[in-house]
């Protein structure tokens, strides 16, 4: 039986080393992988959260260009220096990349002293503005009346007046085509007139010899993008962002830095964003990306290392119960075969041919008596625990008087053997329900392991009998040879059988576990104190009532 046993040891043991081998290299590839997916995947976020740093970065301008700007028209034309000025004041406060703004009062049809004129269209008055210590400086300046910014917003307005449809409101592109001129660091914005203003303005320039006359306000912003606050909203990916020019190419780069670039729109088109980060940086951000998911990957790594050692364990089980099942097979055929044996030579004796004593036949029949009982109380022991386990066997529950029952079994084990000092006590409790021929099973087997297992000189068995609750407690303490605490969990097992001296022949591991299976289908219960060569307290626990 030897050589089987090493080859399913072998066999198992192969598999799960091959199954570890391939979970593992899996691992290993996985890792590689999902690391280098990780890297690739942050290398384009470098490349494409960009836009969202600039989105951010220009939505004071647009905010400037699309509110503030329009706010102009509100004014219908009737902005003054001091009017102007406020204005002017608010712009600066909350847009500080505009550094510069031109007031150009204008007049439309009818010309007055000291005006510049284009197409019909005169400037009366222009006032420059400019920051200066948390305050607007402003002064009347008009050195720049007839400059090419008046004079393309002038072209503009004299086009539109004359091809103006005033039955609809102007569209979005048309104002932007009109009443704006955008260039390089340089917004200009006419106020947008409305339609009646439209045709009056379109029949004074028709007869420019009319008193009536127009007015409309023009006002130019300077921009500088230096001053325009960087929102890295990407701190992870991009370490520094600058505004540089369009033509912003440095030489010299270090082949440790990456870099990415974007232009600014509008106004600042001259302009980019520009940004660099250490490979250091980015690969920080990978580690850190990735953390969870090699994280995972472990996790399920040991998931699987935890299957096969379940599987593995499972095996050893299987090859442990067999082993216990062979075993069972040994002992329980030693214990017919030992009967088995004794009743052939018994018989040999009587069928032979010499005259037998009555002394001898009365021998002889003791011993066929004797053996024959010990065969009947094997197998019924091997039956009753079959029935347990399916659950076959009903219980008849009846009032038991606790003294006569336990005494019955104290004066047929005296009898059997003389040598065994019983003794038991009994505390506040007199009867209680159960079956009777189950109770007695588990008394006969726990009190006959007590003799066996117990030193010559040392068979001593005290039975306590107490009331705990609802609950009556049995406790079988003998001055036996004990066991270890790491056996004490097994003893209740199906053919498990402690190696020793008295357990060599004449046991197959089923007395225990028959009192195990009798106690759970009492609805009760059987614990075991032991230590080596000091003795073994059993606890059966059973309900007072059904």
């Amino acid at each position: 039986m030897t050589a089987p046993k090493k080859h399913v040891y072998r066999t198992n043991f192969t598999l799960i080393t091959a199954f570890l081998v391939l979970i593992t290299v899996t691992l290993v590839i996985a890792i590689f992988v999902s690391y280098k997916l990780t890297a690739k995947y942050v290398e384009n976020e470098f490349t494409s959260k960009k836009i969202e740093v600039q989105e951010q970065t220009i939505k004071p301008y647009n905010d400037f260009f699309q509110i503030k700007i329009p706010e102009i028209t509100s004014y219908n034309g009737f902005l003054d220096s001091a009017s102007a000025a406020n204005y002017a004041s608010t712009v600066f406060k909350s847009y500080p990349f505009v550094r510069k703004v031109l007031f150009y009062d204008i007049q439309i049809g009818k010309p007055v002293s000291q005006v510049v004129a284009d197409q019909g269209i005169f400037v009366k008055a222009v006032y420059r503005y400019k920051p200066k210590h948390g305050k607007v400086f402003g002064q009347k300046d008009m050195s720049v009346a007839n400059d090419d910014d008046f004079k393309q917003m002038a072209l503009k307005l004299h086009n539109f007046i004359n091809v103006a449809d005033t039955t609809r409101l102007p569209s979005q592109d048309e104002i932007f085509r009109t009443f704006y001129n955008v260039n390089p660091d340089k917004i200009s914005y006419l106020n947008i007139p409305r339609r009646e203003d439209i045709k009056i303005y379109r029949a004074v320039l028709k007869n420019r010899k009319s008193q009536n006359f127009g007015k409309q306000n023009m006002l130019t912003f300077s921009l500088d993008p230096h001053f325009l606050k960087v929102n890295n909203t990407h701190p992870e990916l991009y370490q520094d962002v600058t505004i540089q020019p369009v033509v912003y190419d440095p030489l010299d780069v270090e082949k440790e830095k990456i870099i990415t670039e974007v232009a600014l729109p509008g106004a600042f088109s001259n302009f980019k964003l520009y940004f660099s980060s250490e490979r250091s940086h980015l690969n920080r951000e990978i580690d850190k990306r990735y953390l969870p998911i090699g994280a995972v990957l472990f996790l399920i790594y040991f998931f699987l290392v935890l299957i096969s050692y379940l599987i593995y364990r499972n095996l050893n089980v299987n090859l442990k119960i067999f082993k216990l099942q062979y075993d069972f097979i040994n002992n329980f055929t030693h214990e017919f075969k030992t009967p088995v044996s004794v009743i052939k030579i018994a018989g040999s004796n009587l069928r032979g041919d010499g005259e037998l004593s009555e002394r001898q036949r009365k021998h002889y029949g003791k011993i066929l008596d004797e053996e024959a009982d010990k065969l009947n109380e094997l197998m019924n022991k091997l039956l009753s625990f079959t029935q347990l386990e399916n659950r076959s066997i009903r219980i008849k529950r009846e009032e038991i008087d606790i003294q006569h029952f336990v005494k019955g079994y104290i004066d047929t084990f005296k009898i059997k053997y003389p040598d065994f000092n019983l003794k038991y006590i009994m505390d506040n409790v007199s009867t209680f329900y159960s079956d009777p021929v189950l109770l007695g099973s588990v008394f006969q087997n726990l009190m006959e392991n007590a003799y066996k297992y117990s030193h010559p000189g040392k068979k001593e068995l005290l039975i306590s009998i107490k009331q705990d609750k609802r609950n009556i407690v049995f406790s079988f303490a003998d001055k036996g040879i004990g066991m270890d605490k790491s056996e004490q969990g097994d003893v209740f097992k199906k053919f498990y059988r402690i190696e020793n001296q008295y357990n060599q022949n004449g046991s197959v591991g089923l007395g225990l576990a028959f009192c195990k299976e009798l106690m759970n289908f009492m609805n009760g219960s059987i614990t075991v104190n032991s230590r080596p060569n000091e003795g073994s307290t059993f606890i059966v626990t059973l309900p007072l009532e059904s």
